[in-house]
């Protein structure tokens, strides 16, 4: 609804203009003159403020200047007598969106106004779609609605409002880097670089450099002085994946940056001070390290301030639509538009995942580079998934009937599609294609309640 503010000092024009735009539904607010209009300005925002060029306090090209000084957005539209087009023509140019010679039919207003309407929809459409754009682009996407990732979502909001360091734990393929990445781009450092070291690609005699640095000949292949990773994330984050994999002498060494802020690269006595945020991850129980002697006690209780725990995906299965729908969309070749086949779907909610959310994606990639028509059926998933419907030690799928199999991959589909809409019925009969009684029905027959989508 487009809010207007009307200034003029003919109170029967205020009232016409009012009723008129009123009824054809703005939200309106009128003032007398100049003064009066600041005060309105000053309590609220306009969409538009329509003004005589000549009031009491001066004229409408003042109000013009101020409304584009304090408000951009604002749009201006002047009410010029027949000798004053001029002077609306040069109001034109210093930013007014348009102008009406009296005598004017309140019409005609109206008219002009839902055009503008219209222009300020587009604009705000566009604004919004440039703004998720940039959200998609710098934010990395982390793909779950379920309970568990909810609980994630809401606790790494609040870490990332503190500086202190930060321990991710959860199973391979869960996404522990992805969360780090939504970690720096949600704090207070995230126009700071964001460096990652991956502690399982460097040799035990290259990791140290890789951290601190190295001037030229500090060692046999030195050819040139290099920064670290600690100066190279300096105002920003660095990111320690698989950290449990540090050997126990640069454990130490780490402790002592950690500690005073300060490294000092291979080959230099020069200490270089740094100011980093240590977000760490590991897949592995770093307390069993500690009393097994494998990883140093201190340093832990240094890295592990805050934590973050990251669900594995048998434990929020309920995010299988939203993840396979995400994967076909990047993985289909040529655009395609894929489903699965019930059977498919069978295997995948059946399947327990230890590589968690990266062994789903690749089983999507996977179907969709052996699908050749426009579903993804059983034969097109990983052997080891279709074989673990067989296994006597996995789930016991093919003691089920169809029929029982079917009823269950129903109760998980609508579940899943309920839940990442928020609850939503309406949209999310919409998304299943079926009526709003039907699914009311089926919610009723899987005995599932709104407590199921929380």
């Amino acid at each position: 609804m487009l809010t207007v503010l009307v200034v003029d000092d003919e109170a029967a024009i205020r009232l016409t203009i009012g009723d008129v735009l009123t009824g054809a539904g703005f939200t309106v607010k009128t003032a007398v003159n100049i003064g009066a209009a600041q005060m309105c300005l000053s309590e609220q925002a306009y969409d538009v403020v329509v003004t005589d060029i000549r009031l009491p306090d001066g004229n409408g090209h003042e109000l013009l200047a101020q409304v584009k000084q304090d408000t951009p957005d604002t749009e201006v539209l002047l009410v010029t007598g027949y000798g004053e087009v001029n002077d609306a023509v040069q109001a034109l140019k210093n930013g007014a969106y348009d102008y009406l010679t009296k005598p004017f039919s309140p019409d005609e207003l109206v008219l002009r106004l839902n055009r503008l309407k219209e222009r300020l929809l587009l604009k705000r459409e566009l604004v919004l779609a440039r703004r998720a754009l940039r959200e998609e682009l710098v934010q990395p996407t982390i793909i779950g609605s379920s309970r568990p990732m909810r609980m994630l979502m809401d606790r790494l909001e609040v870490v990332a409002e503190s500086d202190a360091s930060v321990l991710i734990m959860g199973e391979t393929g869960t996404g522990k880097e992805l969360v780090a990445n939504r970690l720096h781009s949600m704090s207070l450092r995230s126009s700071g670089p964001m460096v990652p070291v991956n502690c399982t690609a460097f040799p035990d005699s290259l990791i140290e450099a890789e951290f601190f640095g190295f001037e030229r000949g500090a060692f046999t292949g030195a050819m040139k002085k290099r920064m670290g990773r600690f100066q190279a994330a300096h105002g920003g984050t660095l990111f320690l994946d698989e950290v449990a994999e540090i050997p126990l002498p640069v454990q130490a060494k780490l402790l002592r940056v950690l500690q005073d802020g300060v490294v000092t690269p291979l080959g230099s006595d020069q200490p270089v001070e740094v100011d980093v945020r240590i977000v760490a991850a590991t897949h592995r129980e770093l307390k069993v390290m500690v009393s097994e002697g494998t990883f140093r006690e201190d340093l832990y209780y240094r890295l592990n301030v805050l934590d973050l725990v990251v669900p594995p995906l048998r434990n929020r299965k309920s995010d299988l639509t939203a993840l396979v729908s995400t994967f076909i969309a990047k993985y289909a070749r040529g655009g395609r538009s894929l489903t699965l086949s019930p059977a498919a779907w069978g295997a995948l909610t059946a399947y327990d995942y230890p590589g968690n959310v990266r062994e789903l994606a690749h089983a999507i990639e996977h179907g969709c580079v052996l699908c050749r028509g426009d579903e993804i059926g059983l034969s097109h998933l990983p052997r080891d998934m279709v074989t673990a419907l067989h296994d006597p030690e996995g789930p016991q799928v093919s003691q089920q009937t169809l029929a029982e199999a079917l009823a269950g991959y129903e109760r998980q589909f609508l579940q899943g599609t309920l839940t990442r809409l928020g609850g939503r019925r309406m949209e999310a009969a919409e998304a299943l294609g079926i009526s709003r009684k039907n699914l009311w029905e089926k919610l009723r027959n899987h005995g599932l309640s709104d407590e199921d989508f929380a």
